[in-house]
């Protein structure tokens, strides 16, 4: 639960930062400063490192959770609300049911994938509906991001039973740490002076809790109570992502959204339920 919460608070957060900073340095950035963190926790509590044969899962979780979902959620958030942004974090624990189902060869039943199918549709029909008052590409990149979340937890999941949770991420963080430096350098602002107060705190934010802290509780829940058990809190996420929004930002949080929300969270548990 506390990974859950630690969640939430990402996209409101990236929303504030990206005010200030570039999508390509606040991704490149937060990957560089939890990197520091993560090595200093495997240093240490003196972790063995991954074999030859993790490395590609690994880059499969740096691609999902490192690059691909911060990327693009950053990029998103310049066009849209975190409010309307978090409705497509509805799908997020479908699309890691959906890739854990793929990633474990395992055979489904139908009524997974009509669930999957009606809760897929339905955020795709928030998104036409609202269509007049959002981004067509701010919705595309959520999408992609989702996709790529989803594809780096499934991947996770798998790779922490071998390497414990915690360490799965902080291994990622390192592996790509090099070339996120050197992002990092290219892309800084120019005017460090002008930046605000909020927009530190959401990268402050975003790098210890989001990138790091988050994932700690996160797969050690899951390498404890079970990947089908406990990812089951992920559908409180959006909930509490719209209640950020609401409070934190102000954004109007429609009547639509939580009742697309909510529809999704119901697809989403009749979908794990026959995974």
């Amino acid at each position: 639960m506390l990974g859950v919460v630690i969640f939430s608070g990402s996209l409101p957060a990236t929303r504030i930062a990206v005010g200030s900073f570039s999508p390509v340095f606040l991704t490149s950035a937060r990957a560089v400063i939890a990197a520091a963190l993560g090595a200093a926790l495997l240093l240490m509590l003196r972790q063995a490192r991954p074999v030859h044969r993790d490395l590609a899962s690994l880059a499969v979780v740096a691609f999902g959770v490192v690059i691909g979902f911060p990327l693009l959620t950053a990029l998103a958030l310049q066009h849209i609300t975190s409010a309307h942004s978090v409705v497509f974090i509805g799908l997020l624990p479908l699309a890691t049911a959906v890739f854990g189902v793929l990633r474990g060869k395992e055979r489904p039943r139908l009524a997974f994938w009509l669930f999957s199918g009606l809760g897929s549709l339905a955020v795709a029909g928030f998104a036409l509906s609202q269509s007049d008052n959002a981004s067509f590409t701010g919705d595309l990149l959520m999408v992609l991001a989702i996709l790529l979340c989803g594809l780096g937890y499934a991947e996770g999941a798998v790779l922490s039973r071998r390497l414990g949770g915690w360490q799965v991420i902080c291994w990622a963080l390192v592996l790509t740490s090099p070339v996120m430096a050197a992002i990092a350098l290219a892309s800084m602002p120019d005017a460090w002076p002008g930046l605000n107060a909020p927009a530190w705190i959401g990268l402050a934010y975003v790098s210890v809790f989001s990138m790091l802290i988050g994932f700690v509780f996160w797969y050690r829940g899951l390498a404890l109570g079970g990947i089908a058990g406990v990812g089951q809190l992920q559908l409180l996420q959006p909930f509490l992502g719209l209640s950020l929004a609401g409070l934190l930002l102000r954004e109007p949080v429609a009547w639509t959204m939580m009742a697309v929300t909510g529809l999704v969270v119901l697809c989403v548990a009749g979908a794990k339920k026959f995974a």
